[in-house]
């Protein structure tokens, strides 16, 4: 186990642009309105040579009903109970506030080792402020500039002595094994927060009835039967016309960003509202991404008639992608806990399918029979011929075929030979390429 460091203080005194420079990207949204950030955000952190576990979180507001501010303010304290050292953030630029003070009072309750910051210190202005913080009775505050990057080295000797005591703990030997890169995306208020929640046993994602809770996307390690999963939630994405204020938009651009980083995207749908337009405005771009998809119908508790529902996703996925048939597609109940281990099945099941590789000495007995059954078209006279074929690449199945004439072939040939590597070689469910070459077999050597 790595040190964890976890951040926390007011809204909007610079926690997610300290994350961000820790990470050395720009991991968590930061924007000028307080309250940006909602859910709790892990990352690995390195100051010069320490390396750490940091967690972002939701800003520090006194509340404890039910409301969202309530619901962030426990994942908040949940953060802290795991924390091994927590950073303590004021803006010195404002000062002390009596917020700070409160907060304080209860971070020393809670035993945790505690590094206060002093965030903004870049100006003058800061001086007041800075000299102020050590009223919090925290020790000596550190003074940075997260935006600006000043301070670090500071801020690296805080840390250092947590990082040695950890050290003589001593620590897990880590999984060299890379986990299985999933993203949980669709409309807004579908389920996809309550489904990892579930997932994984624990509130850990923010849920609610209000839509649009969920703004950055978190990821949240996970196990299922020793495989090791990375579960990434998504903000929910609205049809671009929709989509008009700022917050929203970098949300929606975090979004895209986890499709293109995941290896298997689950597409959630509501059981309800199946396949609306943006449904599979999304679908086609996890296959334009080349990624797996894995369709998951939440809420399926609630549908009343359950088989003329499954009928109507099935047509309308056959009419409207067509080009990935048999797209897996598992109902189930997020908020009850049905059919998760088909799910997550389904989901690894997505997955090897992606990395496949077919033997070249089958895949061209394969090319012989398909041209034998279906020769190909002629062209200026001459009739197309489809020489050899060899997979280039897994994730997803890349394939070169080597043609007489590459681009006189049709799409409709094109399309005959994507469903027939599927058919032949399981490939079903998962974006298929096929590039055509011009040229004789490449591994027939020269006489």
């Amino acid at each position: 186990m790595s040190l964890k460091v976890v951040i926390i203080g007011r809204p909007n005194v610079g926690k997610s642009t300290l994350f961000n420079r820790l990470v050395g990207r720009r991991l968590a949204l930061v924007d000028d309105p307080p309250g940006v950030t909602r859910d709790r955000r892990e990352g690995a952190g390195r100051l010069s040579d320490l390396e750490f576990d940091v967690v972002d979180t939701a800003g520090l507001e006194e509340a404890f009903d039910e409301t969202l501010q309530g619901r962030m303010r426990r994942q908040t304290e949940r953060a802290v109970e795991e924390a091994d050292v927590v950073i303590l953030m004021t803006d010195a630029r404002a000062g002390v506030t009596p917020v700070d003070r409160a907060f304080a009072d209860w971070l020393r309750r809670t035993g945790k080792p505690i590094v206060l910051v002093a965030n903004k210190c870049e100006a003058s202005a800061a001086e007041a402020g800075l000299l102020e913080a050590h009223s919090l009775g925290l020790g000596e505050p550190v003074a940075i500039s997260a935006e600006h990057g000043e301070g670090m080295a500071a801020l690296f000797a805080a840390l250092v002595p947590f990082e040695a005591a950890e050290d003589e703990k001593g620590r897990a030997p880590q999984d060299e094994a890379q986990p299985v890169q999933l993203a949980v995306v669709g409309r807004p208020n579908v389920g996809k927060s309550t489904l990892i929640n579930r997932l994984i046993g624990e509130e850990r994602l923010l849920t609610g009835p209000e839509a649009g809770i969920t703004r950055d996307s978190i990821a949240v390690p996970f196990d299922f039967r020793g495989r090791a999963l990375r579960l990434v939630d998504t903000a929910g994405l609205r049809r671009r016309a929709k989509v008009t204020e700022k917050l929203e938009k970098l949300s929606v651009a975090d979004s895209r960003r986890a499709i293109q980083f995941a290896q298997v995207v689950a597409l959630v749908l509501d059981g309800q509202d199946l396949l609306e337009k943006q449904d599979l405005t999304i679908a086609r771009q996890v296959i334009e991404e080349g990624r797996a998809l894995v369709i998951a119908v939440n809420k399926w508790d609630l549908v009343a008639d359950k088989k003329q529902a499954r009928q109507r996703l099935a047509d309308r996925l056959q009419t409207s992608l067509p080009q990935v048939r048999g797209i897996p597609v598992v109902t189930l109940s997020a908020l009850k806990g049905q059919n998760l281990d088909r799910f997550l099945e389904a989901v690894l099941s997505a997955y090897d399918v992606w990395n496949r590789r077919v033997p070249t000495a089958k895949l061209n007995e394969w090319l012989e029979r398909m041209t034998e059954i279906h020769p190909p078209p002629v062209s200026q006279g001459r009739r197309i011929r489809l020489r050899y074929a060899t997979q280039v690449k897994t994730r997803p199945p890349t394939f070169a075929v080597f043609a007489s004439r590459p681009g006189d072939l049709p799409d409709s040939y094109m399309r005959y030979l994507v469903n027939g590597l599927r058919e032949a070689f399981d490939l079903v469910g998962t974006p298929v390429r096929i590039h055509l070459r011009k040229g004789k077999n490449p591994y027939v050597s020269k006489a």
